[in-house]
């Protein structure tokens, strides 16, 4: 006997489609079996949903996911990372490989893979190091790492300033068939830098870095992948200035795609306010103008994939002076009810902005999941994109609560959240 779940009178958030619709879904033996539109006769199910009318949507795929495991799994593990996940709706993880060590040999990231199964309650995809302990000088074992696995390749933030061992790293990829991740970034003119530059950072005091350094490094990876055929995705485009050069090389028809972090589409470097740590990020938070040029290139289709950029950093790591403070800010959980200030602001559509945090990224990696397809897996995720409330970290999963949103008012919040068809949050 099969195991058939049904999910009656949704508001069915389809990617593929233009319009949230009434319907139902049935789900059976893990797998998306049919759908139904408002109206027509559903089927008897072992188990019936009722959804009340909220939304239903693919469970979210968020790329750049930082897991403290192996070396600082007092950040963050798997068991905490997952629950938090399905908090938010996630029910896909690619991690990053920016971890203590790198994951740069298939015996770490064999070790991710067990460490994975065990412990998280969503799926689990690695991302391996390009260059040995991501140094940029020595490529890493990409045959054998995707033997392993592993789903892309990046040395995410630490960028190389080798150019040569890119290009013999970008050409092997090539040949494998390889996704590498880059971070567009001049490494010379952003390091050191905790602040975008202009008249905030120099009022503050703050070490900064050009808008121009975004494009410098994003011109330079276009010209390796002009030059290497690799297929490329950029981590972060968070600049105004970038934006052009990328809208090239799609026009070129050069094998790229493109991400952004939901800090930079809802957050501006004002936020910073009197060097709030929390808003500390890789890259800096940039302009207004930057952000509503991000925001419009999202609703253009330039930038393809939101990403939380979860990274995971402790109260001592956060509670320094500014420019000392460690980067970054955690995201698993507040990724959907982030996005949805950007729906409620009336600057996208929800299936459009859905699509950016399932289809996309599905469609990137190569993954049947990310969508309502017959025989697509159940990870699903049911919403209400109405509800208010303010957020509490202290009530995240995520073990650490470096959330930038701590405070604030939020609209929109996770139901339920199902992965292969079994329910890994929520009470439904």
């Amino acid at each position: 006997m099969s195991d058939t779940i049904l999910f009656k009178n949704a508001l069915v958030v389809d990617p593929t489609e233009d319009t949230p619709k009434k319907g139902s879904l049935l789900v059976q033996d893990g797998k998306i079996a049919r759908k139904f539109d408002d109206g027509e006769s559903v089927p008897h199910a072992d188990k019936v949903i009722e959804c009340e009318g909220k939304f239903l949507s693919p469970g979210l795929i968020d790329i750049g996911v930082k897991i403290g495991e192996p070396g600082e799994r007092h950040k963050e593990s798997f068991k905490s990372a997952g629950a938090s996940a399905a908090a938010g709706g996630v029910t896909t993880i690619v991690a990053r490989s920016d971890t203590t060590p790198a994951i740069d040999t298939p015996e770490t990231l064999a070790f991710l893979n067990r460490r994975a199964l065990e412990a998280s309650v969503v799926n689990v995809l690695p991302t391996a190091a390009l260059t040995k302990g991501r140094e940029g000088r020595e490529m890493t074992e990409i045959g054998f790492l995707l033997d392993a696995g592993a789903v892309a390749f990046s040395d995410w933030d630490h960028v190389s300033e080798n150019t040569k061992a890119l290009s013999r790293a970008y050409t092997y990829a090539k040949s494998l068939g390889a996704l590498v991740i880059g971070h567009p970034q001049e490494p010379n003119l952003s390091k050191g830098a905790s602040a975008t530059s202009g008249k905030f950072a120099s009022l503050r005091g703050l070490s900064s870095v050009s808008p121009m350094a975004e494009r410098m490094g994003l011109d330079r990876d276009i010209g390796l992948i002009e030059m290497t055929g690799v297929s490329y995705h950029a981590d972060q485009i968070t600049t105004a200035r970038a934006l052009p050069a990328l809208e090239r090389a799609k026009a070129n028809g050069l094998d790229i795609s493109a991400g952004t972090s939901i800090h930079h589409l809802t957050l501006n470097e004002f936020d910073v306010a009197d060097y709030r740590t929390y808003f500390k990020m890789t890259p800096p938070l940039r302009s207004e103008a930057d952000r509503l040029a991000l925001v419009d290139a999202l609703d253009r289709g330039l930038i393809d994939i939101i990403s939380s950029m979860h990274t995971p950093q402790d109260e001592e790591s956060k509670r320094l002076p500014f420019e000392a403070a460690a980067s970054g800010a955690v995201g698993l959980e507040t990724l959907l009810p982030a996005a949805l200030r950007l729906y409620h602001a009336g600057h996208i559509t929800l299936n459009k902005l859905i699509a950016a945090m399932t289809l996309n990224p599905a469609n990137r990696l190569g993954l049947s999941a990310g969508r309502l397809d017959i025989g697509a897996p159940a990870d699903l995720c049911v919403f209400d994109a109405d509800v208010p409330y303010v957020l509490d970290r202290t009530k995240l999963h995520s073990k650490s609560k470096n959330t930038p949103f701590d405070g604030q008012r939020m609209q929109g919040k996770v139901i339920a959240t199902f992965v292969a068809g079994a329910q890994v949050f929520g009470e439904v």
